[in-house]
């Protein structure tokens, strides 16, 4: 169209329409209320110091917001190192299909390992794309780190809601949804924004940004870290799910 990315915008505003079309022609009845009446759930406080509810929280909230933080700055630092857009693009589309293929078989992982073992796994492949981030400038090292970033966010983040999913009763399924929604992407809304300040404010050079971010990782896995590690002292077996 000559203008940059205007074709890009021109089809997420075509394929929102067609969502809302399809939308238009779904039917969902509304749960009954009438089996909930006698209870209405803990309250968003109770389930918040429920070390299961709140592990989730946690890990949900870094694993979304450290991909966000990558991917956010990655155009940025391949291009600032010499590459071409075309490579730049590239990288993404690896990032993107390392975050949703593997969406097929992580279900089935789970229910196999058990979710945590999952989420740990998720964690050490984002720590992993941190390294491989810091470790050289080279266009594969984009592609590789990408593609774990990709791979840690979708066993972590997936593991995550699973373990949450699994943490609370029906009737309290409204309230901590909710509450778990604000704060993940809360949490990647200050990614992004810290994302294009690392870059920029850290030296003055991509590469010097691009290692910035890396680096900035390494608090937030520990802390994701020490949520399951926090989380399997306190473990019940009365779990639905496998709890290994």
């Amino acid at each position: 169209f000559g203008i940059p990315i205007l074709g890009t915008y021109i089809a997420v505003i075509g394929i929102n329409i067609f969502g809302l079309i399809l939308f238009s022609f779904l039917h969902i009845e509304k749960p009954s209320t009438q089996g909930n009446a006698q209870y209405s759930g803990r309250t968003r406080w109770e389930m918040v110091k429920d070390p299961k509810i709140l592990a989730a929280m946690i890990i949900a909230m870094i694993s979304y917001a450290l991909m966000s933080l990558i991917m956010t700055s990655t155009p940025l630092a391949v291009v600032g190192c010499g590459y071409e857009k075309s490579d730049a693009a590239d990288v993404v589309l690896a990032h993107v299909l390392a975050m949703y293929a593997p969406s097929f078989f992580t279900g089935h992982l789970i229910v196999r390992f058990g979710v945590k073992k999952i989420i740990g796994m998720g964690l050490v492949l984002l720590f992993c794309a941190g390294v491989t981030g810091i470790s050289g400038f080279h266009l594969n090292n984009f592609f590789i780190a990408l593609i774990l970033v990709g791979l840690g966010w979708n066993f972590s983040f997936i593991g995550a809601t699973t373990l949450l999913s699994h943490s609370h009763s029906p009737a309290e399924r409204g309230k901590i949804q909710g509450l778990n929604d604000v704060v993940v992407f809360g949490g990647v809304t200050f990614a992004s924004l810290a994302s294009g300040a690392l870059m920029n404010c850290s030296g003055g050079s991509a590469t010097q940004g691009w290692q910035a971010v890396n680096l900035a990782m390494v608090p937030f896995l520990i802390l994701a870290a020490a949520a399951i590690i926090w989380l399997r002292r306190h473990d019940t077996p009365h779990s639905g799910m496998k709890s290994q």
